[in-house]
């Protein structure tokens, strides 16, 4: 490695990689007559770490007991998103887990909606509305009703290494607030032609290509920035692409992952874990991620790490909090209650210092990114917090070069201007149409024309979508 990692990214990067195989759904334990009753969160895991934000918000809403007269439990389940959402469509459909709220992804909404496994929400759910990023808001609807109220969001990044760039005689001045892929492609021809490689550089950048949601998210940020107003489904899931349009999103994908050129060959086959290993050892100067490895990157490479919005557009991720439809009224009406306290203007506050993109305006508004978080005490320390709660030496900046604020110049208007994967309850079938027609890229073989992947594409998405 160019750099030994620390004991924060190491942890990181181990809680990336064994979150297929980590965690226990708990049965729920039978209560006595002097228990309070339970409202029962079922999320996936937290990745701030042990006793991380989602915990503390929960365990400052029990604190409050003697107000509402209800505890809540969090109950992390095991496996990767895709296996997540398996089990909550089997333990919802069966009535066979007694969850009140669950934390679903927001692609989930549509899907979970139209089953009728979660509730509609009255406006006792949801504190502020007008607070909540438009473009963040939007993803908690579906028929024209609200079933969730935003809890954090997400939204693609781009990471890179300023002494790579500074060792080619690259200028950095145009990684300030927004950077286009021409320029990208620029700064990776000066380090590739440079005199000096930096120790173990293999690439230009790296991203999530492996045959999961990470190829979705990469092929709808291409598709989205070579097409203007792109999508794949209108309001209703019907399906409104065409073959031009998907061929242009083709060539753009193509253009901007070829290896090794410009992409670290092995991205094809990398998720989360694999990038963020391959950026920390120095293989790549870029790195597309998300906004919650920020301060692990930070505290390996201190003042060396750059971070700025993503080249084109980016796609907006996140979980939404939701009442099940199997919950009794009493407890949905409970269940709401805490709902509203999770995702209020000072929990979305703790959030954003957690490491979390939060989904209200006023988080990002605080001077110096370090807004006050009074619902959890291990992040209201002051800027020496951590995500496990431990104090830490060092904290990620929000002042970054040229006045620029990480939250407010970079990640709200990331997240402000995302835009969405398809909203369809078909959701699964269109990720994984996506995922196997897209393997004509990444292959071993020689790949098809662009024209030839659109047309598979196009032909397949209209097997699984109305309209």
């Amino acid at each position: 490695m160019a750099r030994r990692l620390t004991a924060a990214a190491l942890s990181l990067l181990s809680l990336l990689a064994l979150a297929s195989c980590t965690g226990k759904d708990a049965p729920e334990q039978p209560q006595g007559a002097a228990d309070p009753p339970r409202i029962v969160v079922a999320s996936g895991q937290d990745v701030t770490g042990k006793n991380g934000i989602r915990q503390q918000l929960i365990d400052a809403w029990n604190a409050r007991e003697g107000e509402h007269g209800y505890r809540a439990r969090l109950v992390e389940l095991p496996g990767s998103a895709d296996q997540q959402r398996s089990q909550l469509l089997g333990a919802l459909q069966s009535g066979g887990a007694e969850y009140d709220v669950v934390n679903l992804d927001v692609t989930w909404i549509p899907e979970f909606a139209a089953a009728g496994l979660i509730r509609p929400l009255t406006g006792a759910a949801v504190k502020s509305p007008d607070d909540i990023i438009e473009a963040v808001d939007r993803t908690s609807f579906w028929d024209g009703e609200r079933y969730a109220v935003p809890f954090n969001s997400d939204v693609g990044l781009l990471y890179y290494r300023k002494d790579h760039l500074r060792d080619a005689g690259a200028s950095q001045t145009q990684l300030g607030r927004k950077v286009t892929w021409a320029d990208l492609r620029e700064l990776i021809d000066a380090v590739n032609l440079g005199s000096t490689k930096p120790k173990n550089y293999t690439a230009g950048w790296t991203t999530q290509l492996a045959a999961y949601e990470g190829r979705t998210v990469n092929a709808i940020e291409a598709f989205a920035s070579a097409v203007p107003d792109f999508a794949l489904t209108d309001g209703d899931g019907r399906y409104t692409a065409d073959e031009a349009q998907l061929t242009a999103g083709v060539t753009e994908l193509r253009a901007r992952t070829q290896s090794p050129t410009y992409m670290l060959d092995e991205a094809s086959g990398s998720r989360e874990a694999e990038s963020l290993s391959a950026f920390a050892e120095g293989r790549t100067t870029f790195l597309r991620h998300w906004p919650y490895v920020y301060p692990a990157l930070y505290e390996t490479f201190k003042g060396e790490l750059g971070v700025t919005r993503l080249p084109g557009k980016a796609v907006l991720g996140g979980q939404n909090l939701a009442v099940t439809s199997n919950t009794s009224e009493q407890r949905a009406a409970k269940a709401a209650e805490l709902i509203a306290f999770l995702t209020d203007p000072d929990s979305e506050r703790c959030l954003l210092r957690a490491g979390f993109a939060a989904t209200r305006t006023s988080a990002y508004r605080d001077s110096g990114g370090t807004p006050e978080c009074r619902h959890a005490s291990a992040y209201s320390q002051g800027p020496s917090a951590s995500p496990t709660g431990e104090s830490a030496e060092v904290k990620a900046p929000d002042q970054l070069a040229d006045g620029v604020s990480y939250s407010r110049d970079i990640l709200l208007p990331a997240l402000s201007e995302a835009v969405q994967r398809p909203r369809t309850p078909l959701y699964g079938a269109v990720t994984q149409t996506l995922i196997t027609e897209l393997d004509a890229l990444y292959g071993s073989g020689p790949p098809p024309g662009d024209a030839q992947v659109a047309q598979n594409l196009d032909e397949a998405l209209s097997k699984v979508l109305p309209g």
